[in-house]
């Protein structure tokens, strides 16, 4: 835990040493250690969508057993997130089996781990599921958008439930 807190830190160091003053939602590159690796027959596990038509929604999951699962929105991703079994096709169990949770941050089309990410909840940005999260790198960058484009909340990965995402699904 007290790893992960410490790179938290560091990854907001980094950040808000290069900010820029007048900085908007839509950011610069970022260098990543993650990426997305889809081409256009690769389709979302839970929507079933082509999901190159859209590339600033694109998520993935990697397997620790080697599967990458990708998904159309972070809200596909998070369906998967807290209910693998559903999908038991793909071989995992539980959020143990996974080994990386990636995203794509909205402003810089960025690989990003979401487990790090800021997401936005409750903007008028759609994606192609509807209502959705949208995924940032920095805070800075989920505050303008969210300013800019009435979000509600800014979020972090373990503040999502599966009961949010059921709302957003108007499944409740």
């Amino acid at each position: 835990m007290k790893k992960i807190f410490i790179a938290i830190l560091l990854l907001l160091a980094v950040v808000f040493a290069t900010a820029d003053e007048n900085k908007t939602w839509e950011t610069k590159p970022i260098e990543s250690k993650y990426s997305m690796n889809f081409d256009k027959n690769t389709t979302c596990l839970v929507r079933h969508l082509k999901i190159y038509k859209e590339p600033k929604w694109v998520a993935k999951i990697e397997a620790r057993n080697g599967k990458m699962v990708y998904f159309s929105s972070p809200k596909s991703l998070f369906e998967f997130y807290h209910r693998p079994g559903k999908w038991f096709d793909v071989g995992v169990k539980s959020e143990r089996d996974f080994s990386k949770i990636v995203v794509t941050d909205y402003g810089s089309l960025e690989a990003i781990d979401a487990e790090t990410a800021y997401f936005v909840y409750g903007s008028m940005a759609t994606s192609p599921a509807g209502d959705d999260l949208v995924p940032f790198a920095s805070e800075d960058d989920a505050k303008a958008f969210s300013d800019k484009y009435s979000g509600k909340r800014i979020m972090k990965f373990d503040e999502i439930s599966d009961a949010l995402i059921r709302l957003l699904n108007g499944r409740i």
